[in-house]
């Protein structure tokens, strides 16, 4: 499950290039090489997982009864790969450079019963068949019923399919022939050429034969290049059935073409929704538009109006007499309750900031391309793991502001609660896959070397980091607080901590709802995503809405003479993350199929990991942002 996440500083920097980059579709990748083939050289093509957007269970490709070769060799795989479930493996689908192959026999099985069933439950949850050649995926083209539209690319072909044939009963048939197409692109001086494209045609086609069976050598009734007997159609299909034959052929075409190795992935990451991105773009800086009037005319006028007067009045009764915000000046530095929890919450946030800020930097950079598989997960948990320097130094910081002394429970903390609750979650989705006998489930030894990645590198730099911050002199409040705690007088509904924190959470969601949707299609439909340069822009925008959303609500409860706004800042922003766990559930009723009961398990599950670590980011967004708005707006007011 990939499961990409938001995050730090340079945002401004980048913006102009992330236009572009969002709308750019080709990306050449440093680090990955070309491969030049000749005439006549080996194509070996690899088959990957079994996959189903009903069930999000992969499974081995030769789990079921395809085609094996005599020795199956494993291809070595990232720690990405391994968390996706990617299988990736060798097979008897083996080409000829620019050598086209008329009806080739790859072999002939006969099912079992329990093979049989096998099948037919795969049919039924429509799973995939995913190989590569050349490090591109196979697709199969569809084409639209709009004839200007561009053609959509399935990615992986259905095992089979559920139908009726001359009047019978539904039945299942299997796809056991297969018309591949290979384009690639010559070099116009040499002989050299490049795989730009991989695509197929399936077909289900019930194969004869007179005689004896002799291999590869069998000449087949219904399929004969010497009497160009092709399969064009599938009029006689292949039931799948126990103890019948099935016999599994292909063709291979090869076609030159124009595109360039470097742009070869721009068939695949094609969107045709550009327009509704910018609608989303444009949709959210209509809010942050919104909000940022809202914190100037606050800024700019109220406050600075207020701090003229206050600091031309000499009695204290009439600053009374004007507003609230400067009364509570002696409470509003007071340290909250649960003081170390809240900054356990704000470093684990900082962690995840940074994480996704330099993943995000990265992947508009083309540095975690798709073509790199698993490239993408795996920088995110490297990234994890380091960013602990950055959670370990600010909730100590923030701790000793509150004039804590305990800051190695504080450390414990902030190193293992968040990834402790997440690992749980996961442990338990991952026992779940494991019942399943899935691919998916992450091995023993992976689950051991991120428990190292944790323990042996992500906690001690959290040390290291909360260490640094706790040496460091504590900030200053810029007013004194006074030893007893002001009266909170009662406050309208509608600054009532729950109905204020829940009002909160509608805008940053509100900013990046749209684009929400195509994260999770990506994520659930095996689509996929690669618009960074989007997603970077929504993510600026989140940024802005929760510092800016905060201000304004911190300032309205100030105003309410209620100085507990420590944990409201933080809860306000996010609780963005309730909006999007119940997105995800329309998403769930609305958009996907998911038929089993684990597999929905599973989906909820990883669900409320990523709401979790939204709440965390957007809450510790919202935090600094109020932080940063009380000690401007107190040390900015001459007290008494």
């Amino acid at each position: 499950m990939a499961t990409a996440r938001p995050v730090m500083a340079l945002l401004l920097v980048f913006a102009v290039v992330l236009a572009g980059a969002g709308a750019a579709r080709g990306f050449y990748l440093p680090g990955v090489a070309p491969a030049d083939y000749r005439k006549k050289d080996p194509l070996a093509v690899k088959v990957n997982q079994l996959s189903s957007i009903k069930t999000q269970l992969p499974y081995s490709y030769y789990s079921l009864p395809f085609c094996k070769p005599g020795t199956i060799v494993d291809s070595a795989e990232n720690l990405g790969e391994v968390l996706r479930g990617d299988r990736i493996e060798n097979s008897l689908y083996v080409f000829e450079m620019m050598e086209p192959k008329m009806c080739h026999i790859v072999c002939k099985i006969a099912p079992n019963q329990e093979e049989a069933q096998d099948l037919k439950e795969k049919i039924d949850d429509e799973y995939r068949i995913n190989m590569i050649l050349d490090n591109l995926p196979l697709v199969v083209p569809i084409k639209r019923l709009d004839q200007e539209a561009p053609t959509v690319y399935q990615q992986g072909v259905h095992v089979g399919v559920k139908g009726q044939y001359s009047g019978s009963e539904e039945k299942h048939f299997i796809h056991n022939h297969f018309t591949f197409l290979v384009k690639y692109h010559k070099d116009a001086n040499t002989d050299i050429a490049r795989i730009v494209a991989f695509e197929v045609k399936p077909y289900s086609i019930k194969h004869e034969y007179d005689g004896d069976w002799k291999g590869n050598a069998t000449p087949l009734k219904t399929c004969d290049p010497h009497s160009r007997r092709l399969v064009v159609d599938s009029d006689s299909p292949q039931e799948v059935e126990a103890s019948k034959e099935i016999i599994f052929t292909y063709d291979v075409n090869f076609e030159e073409s124009p595109i360039k190795w470097a742009s070869r992935w721009d068939t695949y990451l094609l969107m045709a929704d550009d327009q509704i991105h910018w609608f989303s773009i444009v949709n959210s800086l209509m809010i942050v538009l919104f909000l940022s009037g809202m914190v100037a005319m606050i800024m700019l006028r109220t406050l600075y109006r207020d701090i003229s007067k206050y600091n031309q009045l000499e009695d204290q009764e009439d600053a009374q007499e004007e507003t609230g915000w400067k009364l509570v000046h002696g409470d509003v530095f007071r340290p909250p309750v649960n003081a170390d929890l809240l900054c356990v919450y704000v470093g684990t946030g900082v962690q995840f900031f940074g994480m996704l800020l330099v993943t995000l930097l990265f992947a508009i950079l083309g540095l975690l391309s798709p073509s790199n598989r698993g490239g993408l997960m795996t920088a995110v948990l490297l990234l994890w793991v380091f960013m602990g320097l950055f959670a370990g130094y600010s909730s100590s910081r923030l701790y000793k502001m509150f004039k804590g002394s305990e800051w190695k429970n504080v450390t414990i903390k902030t190193a293992l609660m968040f990834p402790g609750i997440v690992f749980a979650i996961f442990f338990v989705l991952n026992a779940l896959i494991w019942g399943e006998k899935s691919s998916g489930a992450v091995p023993f030894t992976t689950m051991f070397a991120l428990v190292l990645l944790w323990f042996g590198i992500s906690v001690p730099l959290v040390f290291v980091g909360s260490y640094v911050g706790f040496k460091k002199p504590a900030m200053e409040d810029p007013v004194r607080t006074n030893k007893i705690p002001r009266a909170i007088p009662e406050q309208p509904w509608y600054m009532n901590p729950v109905v204020s924190v829940l009002i909160g959470g509608i805008l940053p969601f509100g900013a990046v709802f749209i684009e929400l949707f195509f994260i999770l299609t990506s994520i659930w439909l095996h689509q996929f995503y690669y618009i960074f340069g989007f997603l970077f822009l929504v993510f600026v925008i989140l940024i802005l809405t929760c510092a800016e959303i905060t201000i304004v609500l911190c300032y309205f409860q100030l105003c309410g003479e209620d100085y507990q706004w420590w944990w409201r800042s933080y809860l306000t922003a996010g609780s963005s993350a309730l909006y999007l766990f119940l997105y995800a559930t329309f998403y769930f009723f609305t958009k996907l199929e998911i038929t089993k009961t684990v597999s929905g398990v599973l989906y909820f599950g990883y669900m409320l990991i990523a709401s979790y670590a939204f709440f965390v980011l957007t809450g510790t967004i919202g935090f600094y942002a109020c932080f940063w708005f009380t000690r401007l707006i107190y040390s900015s007011v001459k007290i008494d």
